[in-house]
């Protein structure tokens, strides 16, 4: 038996054995009894189903489920009494568990006022199919809002406030029409808006006509408040803005030009005229052209 053979044999029974006491061990793990680590938990209230923004919460909405102690979720509610007959401020996905900040007071009462953030208050503005983007500004979308006001002069379009959302389209303050992408078809939208920018947008609405421009909601960037007018549209220049402290007088260039009279003709020359004595009476006589002297 040559030397290679005997290698040969020798990596054989190896691999062998090897595998005999891979598979030796593999049953005496499988007889093992299963071992159940228990880990240390506390019950906290969660949604047994998904709840809608301005929901009241009844005791069939919830439910109670076991949470690991060591992570629990800060406001959470430990008994379904402290939850039953509160508004919802945001939307609880099933299984969710219920926290005090998506909870309106027990005093708030329900509907859209409970989503309105402190400070914050919610205006109404009438739309149409054009205005409210063909019906998909929906609950939850961000909107730019723009006014054209019309003088004598000219006609001008600017953006009010920006990056605005949407609480209502129409009576509904829910996404869950909205989330399979579908337009919500209604006259009215109510609008998230500090108090300064509900008194733009309300004056905006009164003394013009207002169009909501629909953004991507991970668009934060500000909108542009330059004004946009009728001279533009052709590449008329924008006027230049005066400094401050200072007055700028602007005049109307005339539509006619008016027309520049010609010269006057020059005048004709003085007559020469010649002094004549004649015994004693003197006289002056007018010399024509072709007698003067040269």
């Amino acid at each position: 038996m040559n030397r290679n053979t005997r290698t040969l044999i020798v990596v054989l029974i190896a691999v062998a054995a090897a595998s005999v006491a891979s598979y030796g061990a593999y049953l005496a793990i499988q007889r093992q009894p299963v071992r159940v680590v228990e880990v240390p938990h506390i019950y906290v209230v969660a949604a047994a189903k998904t709840l809608a923004a301005g929901a009241r919460v009844s005791a069939v909405d919830l439910k109670l489920v076991a949470w690991p102690e060591r992570a629990v979720v800060r406001g959470s509610f430990s008994t379904i009494e402290e939850v039953v007959d509160r508004g919802v401020i945001t939307q609880l996905l099933e299984n969710e568990p219920v926290t005090e900040s998506k909870l309106a007071p027990r005093e708030g009462g329900i509907g859209l006022q409970t989503t309105i953030p402190e400070g914050m208050r919610a205006i109404s503005v009438r739309v149409n199919e054009v205005i409210g983007v063909a019906g998909f500004v929906v609950p939850g979308t961000r909107v730019d809002v723009l006014v054209t006001l019309k003088d004598q002069a000219d006609t001008t379009t600017r953006t009010v406030v920006g990056n605005v959302q949407v609480l209502t389209a129409g009576t509904r303050y829910d996404q869950d029409k909205s989330k399979d992408g579908e337009p919500i078809q209604s006259s009215v939208v109510t609008l998230l808006l500090t108090p300064e920018d509900a008194g733009r947008v309300v004056l905006a609405s009164s003394e013009g006509q207002i169009m909501l421009a629909l953004r991507n909601p991970m668009d934060v960037a500000p909108s542009s408040t330059a004004a946009t007018r009728t001279a533009s549209l052709f590449g008329a220049p924008p006027p230049v803005p005066a400094a401050v402290g200072t007055t700028r007088v602007v005049r109307a260039k005339p539509l006619f030009q008016p027309v520049e009279a010609p010269p006057a003709p020059p005048a004709p020359p003085k007559p020469y005229t010649v002094e004549a004595i004649r015994g004693a009476k003197r006289s002056e006589e007018t010399v024509k052209s072709e007698e003067r002297p040269k």
